[in-house]
């Protein structure tokens, strides 16, 4: 995640960090803070829940249900701590973490996991070449400008390749968002919060076609093809 070039005041109460600074912490799992809220500020004034426990911990049935359908060779793009990245890996499938914080990917490392520190517009391996593009635990919402977003994954998948996303159940306007718990609240920084509909629309937007969606665990997937 990027901060914008606009930062505001941070809340009363708060001091203001850094997306990137207060993530990692966040990500770190600080003794204590498990049952403190990590949420996700719109630019509307609403907050979301932001699952930092799930995103740091061992693979759930949702995250089963998608690797499933994931198939080698597989870019995990904003992978964080790298828990699927990890657990293909395991697997014995080819697979490549991509990742902008290079203290974050802890479990892929830990695993031995191939790993590539970069935002996903920068230069890529194998670009064109992937089969398999993962955007999950909200990474649809990566810069803030969905169309562009998944033009990028377009280009970086093989022809017949497929994008597997995870959907939120509500739509915001495209960033600025900010984070904000454990009493510190980060800049703001662009980011986009989709839901069905919004990605469908993206996606047709950059080629891509919306195929199978399915839920499980009380999460939503879509498969999105390159023809």
């Amino acid at each position: 995640m990027l901060p914008m070039t606009r930062p505001r005041t941070a809340a009363p109460g708060r001091t203001e960090t850094s997306p990137a600074e207060l993530l990692t912490r966040w990500l770190a799992g600080d003794p204590g803070e498990d049952l403190q809220p990590r949420l996700l500020r719109l630019a509307d004034g609403r907050l979301l829940s932001l699952p930092v426990a799930r995103w740091a911990g061992p693979v759930t049935e949702g995250d089963r249900s998608l690797l499933a359908r994931a198939h080698g060779p597989v870019l995990d793009v904003g992978c964080g701590p790298g828990r699927l990245t990890a657990e293909l890996h395991a697997r014995g499938v080819d697979v490549l973490g991509v990742e902008v914080l290079p203290q974050v990917p802890v479990l892929a490392r830990e695993a031995g996991a191939p790993l590539h520190v970069a935002d996903v517009f920068a230069d890529l391996p194998r670009a064109g070449e992937w089969r398999t593009v993962l955007l999950a635990d909200g990474n649809t919402g990566i810069g803030g400008a969905p169309v562009r977003l998944l033009r990028r994954v377009h280009d970086l998948l093989a022809p017949g390749g497929s994008v597997l996303c995870e959907l939120l159940p509500y739509a915001g306007t495209a960033g600025p968002v900010r984070l904000e718990g454990l009493g510190a609240t980060s800049a703001w920084f662009p980011w986009s919060v989709l839901d069905a509909p919004s990605l469908r629309a993206a996606a047709r937007a950059a080629d891509l076609t919306p195929a199978h969606s399915w839920e499980c665990d009380g999460r939503a997937f879509t498969e999105l093809v390159r023809s």
